[in-house]
Protein backbone atom coordinates (compact mmCIF):
# COMPACT_ATOMS: atom_id res chain seq x y z
CA UNK A 1 0.00 0.00 0.00
CA UNK A 2 1.17 3.53 -0.74
CA UNK A 3 2.77 5.31 2.25
CA UNK A 4 0.56 8.34 1.68
CA UNK A 5 -2.58 6.21 1.89
CA UNK A 6 -1.31 4.56 5.06
CA UNK A 7 -0.68 8.00 6.63
CA UNK A 8 -4.13 9.40 5.88
CA UNK A 9 -5.85 6.13 6.92
CA UNK A 10 -4.07 6.27 10.28
CA UNK A 11 -5.02 9.94 10.80
CA UNK A 12 -8.66 9.25 9.97
CA UNK A 13 -8.82 6.25 12.33
CA UNK A 14 -7.30 8.22 15.21
CA UNK A 15 -9.76 11.08 14.57
CA UNK A 16 -12.73 8.75 14.78
CA UNK A 17 -11.58 7.08 18.02
CA UNK A 18 -10.59 10.34 19.71
CA UNK A 19 -13.83 12.03 18.72
CA UNK A 20 -15.97 9.19 19.96
CA UNK A 21 -13.87 8.83 23.12
CA UNK A 22 -14.17 12.50 24.15
CA UNK A 23 -17.91 12.69 23.68
CA UNK A 24 -18.98 9.16 24.49
CA UNK A 25 -19.71 10.04 28.12
CA UNK A 26 -22.32 12.53 26.94
CA UNK A 27 -24.33 9.89 25.14
CA UNK A 28 -25.61 8.24 28.31
CA UNK A 29 -28.97 9.23 29.74
CA UNK A 30 -29.23 10.72 33.16
CA UNK A 31 -30.90 7.57 34.48
CA UNK A 32 -27.73 5.59 33.84
CA UNK A 33 -25.96 7.59 36.59
CA UNK A 34 -28.84 7.89 39.03
CA UNK A 35 -30.43 4.42 38.84
CA UNK A 36 -30.46 2.77 42.25
CA UNK A 37 -30.39 -0.99 41.67
CA UNK A 38 -30.75 -1.72 45.36
CA UNK A 39 -34.11 -0.03 45.59
CA UNK A 40 -36.17 -2.09 48.02
CA UNK A 41 -39.42 -0.78 46.59
CA UNK A 42 -38.83 -2.76 43.42
CA UNK A 43 -41.18 -5.69 43.91
CA UNK A 44 -41.24 -9.04 42.15
CA UNK A 45 -44.66 -8.17 40.72
CA UNK A 46 -42.94 -5.63 38.47
CA UNK A 47 -40.52 -8.22 37.12
CA UNK A 48 -40.77 -8.70 33.36
CA UNK A 49 -40.31 -12.47 33.54
CA UNK A 50 -43.55 -14.18 32.56
CA UNK A 51 -44.94 -17.16 34.39
CA UNK A 52 -44.69 -20.40 32.50
CA UNK A 53 -48.10 -21.58 33.65
CA UNK A 54 -50.80 -19.95 35.74
CA UNK A 55 -53.75 -21.96 37.02
CA UNK A 56 -55.74 -18.75 37.49
CA UNK A 57 -55.13 -17.77 33.90
CA UNK A 58 -55.82 -21.28 32.64
CA UNK A 59 -59.15 -21.81 34.39
CA UNK A 60 -60.10 -18.21 33.65
CA UNK A 61 -59.57 -19.03 29.99
CA UNK A 62 -61.76 -22.11 30.25
CA UNK A 63 -64.46 -19.80 31.65
CA UNK A 64 -63.75 -17.48 28.67
CA UNK A 65 -62.76 -14.60 30.92
CA UNK A 66 -59.32 -14.21 29.37
CA UNK A 67 -57.11 -15.68 26.68
CA UNK A 68 -54.63 -18.52 27.10
CA UNK A 69 -51.40 -18.99 25.22
CA UNK A 70 -51.43 -22.00 22.97
CA UNK A 71 -48.66 -23.68 24.95
CA UNK A 72 -50.57 -23.36 28.22
CA UNK A 73 -53.76 -24.60 26.57
CA UNK A 74 -51.89 -27.63 25.25
CA UNK A 75 -50.26 -28.37 28.62
CA UNK A 76 -53.64 -28.28 30.35
CA UNK A 77 -55.20 -30.53 27.70
CA UNK A 78 -52.45 -33.10 28.21
CA UNK A 79 -53.51 -33.47 31.85
CA UNK A 80 -57.23 -32.84 31.34
CA UNK A 81 -58.30 -34.13 27.90
CA UNK A 82 -61.07 -32.09 26.33
CA UNK A 83 -60.21 -28.79 27.96
CA UNK A 84 -58.74 -27.51 24.69
CA UNK A 85 -62.14 -28.06 23.07
CA UNK A 86 -63.77 -26.20 25.94
CA UNK A 87 -61.46 -23.23 25.43
CA UNK A 88 -62.06 -23.30 21.66
CA UNK A 89 -65.83 -23.56 22.29
CA UNK A 90 -66.08 -26.86 20.39
CA UNK A 91 -68.38 -28.39 22.98
CA UNK A 92 -69.91 -30.89 20.53
CA UNK A 93 -66.56 -32.69 20.33
CA UNK A 94 -66.50 -33.51 24.05
CA UNK A 95 -68.87 -36.55 23.86
CA UNK A 96 -66.78 -37.95 21.01
CA UNK A 97 -63.55 -37.58 22.95
CA UNK A 98 -64.79 -38.80 26.33
CA UNK A 99 -67.01 -41.49 24.84
CA UNK A 100 -64.33 -42.78 22.49
CA UNK A 101 -61.60 -42.87 25.12
CA UNK A 102 -63.95 -44.40 27.70
CA UNK A 103 -65.30 -47.15 25.45
CA UNK A 104 -61.93 -48.10 23.94
CA UNK A 105 -60.09 -48.03 27.27
CA UNK A 106 -62.89 -49.89 29.07
CA UNK A 107 -63.21 -52.68 26.50
CA UNK A 108 -59.44 -52.84 26.09
CA UNK A 109 -58.97 -53.29 29.81
CA UNK A 110 -61.66 -55.98 29.85
CA UNK A 111 -60.04 -58.02 27.08
CA UNK A 112 -56.56 -57.68 28.57
CA UNK A 113 -57.95 -58.84 31.89
CA UNK A 114 -59.39 -61.92 30.16
CA UNK A 115 -55.99 -62.60 28.63
CA UNK A 116 -54.21 -62.29 31.98
CA UNK A 117 -56.74 -64.66 33.57
CA UNK A 118 -56.10 -67.25 30.86
CA UNK A 119 -52.33 -66.97 31.38
CA UNK A 120 -52.67 -67.46 35.15
CA UNK A 121 -54.99 -70.44 34.66
CA UNK A 122 -52.52 -72.05 32.26
CA UNK A 123 -49.58 -71.48 34.64
CA UNK A 124 -51.48 -72.95 37.57
CA UNK A 125 -52.48 -75.98 35.52
CA UNK A 126 -48.93 -76.47 34.23
CA UNK A 127 -47.49 -76.39 37.75
CA UNK A 128 -49.95 -79.06 38.90
CA UNK A 129 -49.26 -81.53 36.08
CA UNK A 130 -47.05 -84.52 37.03
CA UNK A 131 -43.78 -84.84 35.13
CA UNK A 132 -44.82 -88.14 33.50
CA UNK A 133 -48.13 -86.78 32.20
CA UNK A 134 -48.60 -85.87 28.54
CA UNK A 135 -49.01 -82.08 28.42
CA UNK A 136 -50.94 -82.21 25.16
CA UNK A 137 -54.00 -83.97 26.55
CA UNK A 138 -57.16 -82.07 27.29
CA UNK A 139 -58.71 -80.52 29.26
CA UNK A 140 -55.90 -77.99 29.19
CA UNK A 141 -56.56 -74.24 29.74
CA UNK A 142 -55.92 -72.23 26.61
CA UNK A 143 -54.21 -68.87 26.59
CA UNK A 144 -56.60 -66.36 25.05
CA UNK A 145 -54.32 -64.64 22.54
CA UNK A 146 -57.25 -63.19 20.63
CA UNK A 147 -58.29 -61.29 23.77
CA UNK A 148 -54.77 -59.94 24.04
CA UNK A 149 -54.85 -58.76 20.43
CA UNK A 150 -58.28 -57.15 20.77
CA UNK A 151 -57.36 -55.45 24.05
CA UNK A 152 -54.11 -54.10 22.65
CA UNK A 153 -55.78 -52.59 19.59
CA UNK A 154 -58.53 -51.04 21.68
CA UNK A 155 -55.93 -49.41 23.92
CA UNK A 156 -54.16 -48.12 20.82
CA UNK A 157 -57.50 -46.69 19.69
CA UNK A 158 -57.95 -44.90 23.00
CA UNK A 159 -54.46 -43.45 22.66
CA UNK A 160 -55.18 -42.25 19.12
CA UNK A 161 -58.37 -40.51 20.24
CA UNK A 162 -56.43 -38.81 23.04
CA UNK A 163 -53.73 -37.76 20.53
CA UNK A 164 -56.42 -36.54 18.15
CA UNK A 165 -57.98 -34.38 20.87
CA UNK A 166 -54.62 -32.66 21.41
CA UNK A 167 -54.08 -32.17 17.68
CA UNK A 168 -57.61 -30.82 17.26
CA UNK A 169 -57.05 -28.32 20.07
CA UNK A 170 -53.89 -27.00 18.43
CA UNK A 171 -55.54 -26.76 15.00
CA UNK A 172 -58.65 -24.98 16.32
CA UNK A 173 -56.73 -22.44 18.44
CA UNK A 174 -57.58 -18.92 17.27
CA UNK A 175 -54.70 -16.51 16.67
CA UNK A 176 -54.10 -13.42 14.54
CA UNK A 177 -50.48 -14.37 13.89
CA UNK A 178 -49.62 -16.62 10.95
CA UNK A 179 -47.53 -18.64 11.24
CA UNK A 180 -47.84 -18.97 15.00
CA UNK A 181 -44.55 -20.28 16.47
CA UNK A 182 -46.35 -22.13 19.27
CA UNK A 183 -48.57 -23.93 16.77
CA UNK A 184 -45.58 -24.93 14.62
CA UNK A 185 -43.79 -26.26 17.71
CA UNK A 186 -46.75 -28.30 18.91
CA UNK A 187 -47.35 -29.66 15.42
CA UNK A 188 -43.81 -31.02 15.38
CA UNK A 189 -44.21 -32.46 18.87
CA UNK A 190 -47.40 -34.28 17.92
CA UNK A 191 -46.27 -35.36 14.44
CA UNK A 192 -42.66 -34.95 13.28
CA UNK A 193 -42.46 -32.93 10.10
CA UNK A 194 -45.88 -31.33 10.46
CA UNK A 195 -44.35 -28.13 11.83
CA UNK A 196 -42.17 -27.85 8.73
CA UNK A 197 -45.25 -28.36 6.54
CA UNK A 198 -47.02 -25.61 8.50
CA UNK A 199 -44.09 -23.27 7.83
CA UNK A 200 -44.16 -24.16 4.13
CA UNK A 201 -40.75 -25.88 4.25
CA UNK A 202 -41.83 -29.20 2.76
CA UNK A 203 -38.35 -30.07 1.53
CA UNK A 204 -37.23 -30.62 5.13
CA UNK A 205 -39.80 -33.34 5.82
CA UNK A 206 -37.96 -36.18 3.98
CA UNK A 207 -34.74 -35.21 5.80
CA UNK A 208 -36.24 -35.52 9.27
CA UNK A 209 -38.35 -38.55 8.45
CA UNK A 210 -35.30 -40.22 6.93
CA UNK A 211 -33.24 -39.40 10.02
CA UNK A 212 -35.91 -40.80 12.32
CA UNK A 213 -36.28 -43.91 10.15
CA UNK A 214 -32.54 -44.63 10.15
CA UNK A 215 -32.15 -43.96 13.87
CA UNK A 216 -35.26 -46.03 14.64
CA UNK A 217 -34.00 -48.91 12.52
CA UNK A 218 -30.69 -48.98 14.37
CA UNK A 219 -32.56 -48.76 17.65
CA UNK A 220 -34.75 -51.74 16.79
CA UNK A 221 -31.90 -53.95 15.55
CA UNK A 222 -29.58 -53.12 18.42
CA UNK A 223 -32.33 -53.77 20.95
CA UNK A 224 -33.15 -57.14 19.37
CA UNK A 225 -29.52 -58.22 19.52
CA UNK A 226 -29.14 -56.90 23.05
CA UNK A 227 -32.11 -58.94 24.25
CA UNK A 228 -30.84 -62.00 22.38
CA UNK A 229 -27.39 -62.00 23.95
CA UNK A 230 -28.85 -61.09 27.32
CA UNK A 231 -31.04 -64.21 27.14
CA UNK A 232 -28.05 -66.34 26.05
CA UNK A 233 -25.94 -64.99 28.90
CA UNK A 234 -28.67 -65.69 31.44
CA UNK A 235 -29.07 -69.25 30.18
CA UNK A 236 -25.30 -69.85 30.04
CA UNK A 237 -24.84 -68.71 33.64
CA UNK A 238 -27.83 -70.70 34.94
CA UNK A 239 -26.73 -74.25 35.82
CA UNK A 240 -30.34 -75.51 35.72
CA UNK A 241 -31.04 -74.30 32.19
CA UNK A 242 -29.20 -77.13 30.41
CA UNK A 243 -27.48 -74.66 28.09
CA UNK A 244 -25.19 -76.40 25.53
CA UNK A 245 -24.72 -73.83 22.73
CA UNK A 246 -21.39 -72.72 21.18
CA UNK A 247 -21.53 -69.16 22.53
CA UNK A 248 -19.83 -68.95 25.91
CA UNK A 249 -21.10 -66.85 28.81
CA UNK A 250 -18.14 -64.44 28.44
CA UNK A 251 -18.77 -63.95 24.73
CA UNK A 252 -22.48 -63.44 25.29
CA UNK A 253 -21.73 -60.90 28.01
CA UNK A 254 -19.38 -58.96 25.69
CA UNK A 255 -21.93 -58.81 22.86
CA UNK A 256 -24.71 -57.97 25.32
CA UNK A 257 -22.81 -54.96 26.62
CA UNK A 258 -21.83 -53.83 23.12
CA UNK A 259 -25.38 -53.95 21.76
CA UNK A 260 -26.72 -52.30 24.90
CA UNK A 261 -24.32 -49.41 24.34
CA UNK A 262 -25.28 -49.21 20.67
CA UNK A 263 -28.95 -49.28 21.66
CA UNK A 264 -28.42 -46.36 24.03
CA UNK A 265 -26.62 -44.42 21.28
CA UNK A 266 -29.54 -45.14 18.96
CA UNK A 267 -32.00 -43.82 21.55
CA UNK A 268 -29.92 -40.67 21.87
CA UNK A 269 -29.74 -40.23 18.07
CA UNK A 270 -33.50 -40.71 17.68
CA UNK A 271 -34.18 -38.20 20.45
CA UNK A 272 -31.79 -35.64 18.95
CA UNK A 273 -33.39 -35.87 15.49
CA UNK A 274 -36.84 -35.51 17.04
CA UNK A 275 -35.82 -32.49 19.13
CA UNK A 276 -34.02 -30.93 16.17
CA UNK A 277 -37.12 -30.91 14.01
CA UNK A 278 -39.13 -29.41 16.89
CA UNK A 279 -36.56 -26.63 17.36
CA UNK A 280 -36.36 -26.10 13.60
CA UNK A 281 -40.13 -25.62 13.34
CA UNK A 282 -40.12 -23.14 16.21
CA UNK A 283 -37.15 -21.06 15.02
CA UNK A 284 -38.17 -20.80 11.38
CA UNK A 285 -41.74 -19.88 12.26
CA UNK A 286 -40.34 -16.94 14.23
CA UNK A 287 -38.14 -15.99 11.26
CA UNK A 288 -40.94 -16.35 8.73
CA UNK A 289 -41.44 -12.58 8.41
CA UNK A 290 -37.73 -11.76 8.53
CA UNK A 291 -36.99 -10.31 5.10
CA UNK A 292 -33.44 -10.08 3.79
CA UNK A 293 -33.20 -7.67 0.87
CA UNK A 294 -31.06 -8.39 -2.15
CA UNK A 295 -29.56 -4.92 -1.69
CA UNK A 296 -26.77 -5.58 0.84
CA UNK A 297 -24.52 -2.55 1.20
CA UNK A 298 -22.48 -0.49 3.65
CA UNK A 299 -22.33 3.30 3.71
CA UNK A 300 -19.65 5.36 5.49
CA UNK A 301 -20.19 9.11 5.78
CA UNK A 302 -19.04 11.99 8.06
CA UNK A 303 -21.34 13.14 10.84
CA UNK A 304 -21.51 15.57 13.76
CA UNK A 305 -21.59 13.93 17.21
CA UNK A 306 -23.81 16.06 19.47
CA UNK A 307 -23.62 15.58 23.27
CA UNK A 308 -26.86 14.55 24.94
CA UNK A 309 -28.37 17.60 26.70
CA UNK A 310 -29.84 15.27 29.31
CA UNK A 311 -26.45 13.88 30.34
CA UNK A 312 -25.51 14.04 34.01
CA UNK A 313 -24.51 17.61 34.91
CA UNK A 314 -21.78 16.46 37.29
CA UNK A 315 -20.24 14.32 34.59
CA UNK A 316 -20.21 17.24 32.13
CA UNK A 317 -18.56 19.51 34.66
CA UNK A 318 -15.59 17.16 34.99
CA UNK A 319 -14.79 17.61 31.30
CA UNK A 320 -15.20 21.35 30.54
CA UNK A 321 -15.28 22.53 27.00
CA UNK A 322 -17.06 19.53 25.63
CA UNK A 323 -18.83 20.42 22.41
CA UNK A 324 -19.86 18.88 19.14
CA UNK A 325 -17.33 16.56 17.54
CA UNK A 326 -16.72 15.33 14.02
CA UNK A 327 -16.97 11.59 13.42
CA UNK A 328 -18.04 8.92 10.98
CA UNK A 329 -21.35 7.14 10.63
CA UNK A 330 -21.45 3.60 9.28
CA UNK A 331 -24.74 2.22 8.04
CA UNK A 332 -25.60 -1.28 6.85
CA UNK A 333 -28.51 -2.18 4.59
CA UNK A 334 -29.68 -5.78 4.34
Amino acid sequence: MDKKKIFWTTILTLTVFLGSGICSHAQFKKGAYTQNYNDTTYSSKRDTTEKLFSFKEYFGGLAHKNTIKIGNMFAGAVVLPGTAQIYNKDYWKLPIIYGGIGVCAGLGGHYLHQYNKSVKAYEQWFKGVPNNMNLTIDPRPQINYSAKKAGTWLMVGAGLIYWGSLMDGVISYQSDRTPLPGRATLYSILLPGLGQAYNGEYWKIPIYWGGLAVAGSFLYNNNVNYLRFKRIHNEATNPDSGYNQNISAETAKWYRDVYRRYRDYSILATTLVYLLQVIDANVFSYMHDFDVSDDISMAVEPTIITPDPNANALNRSTTPGVSNAVGLRIGFRF
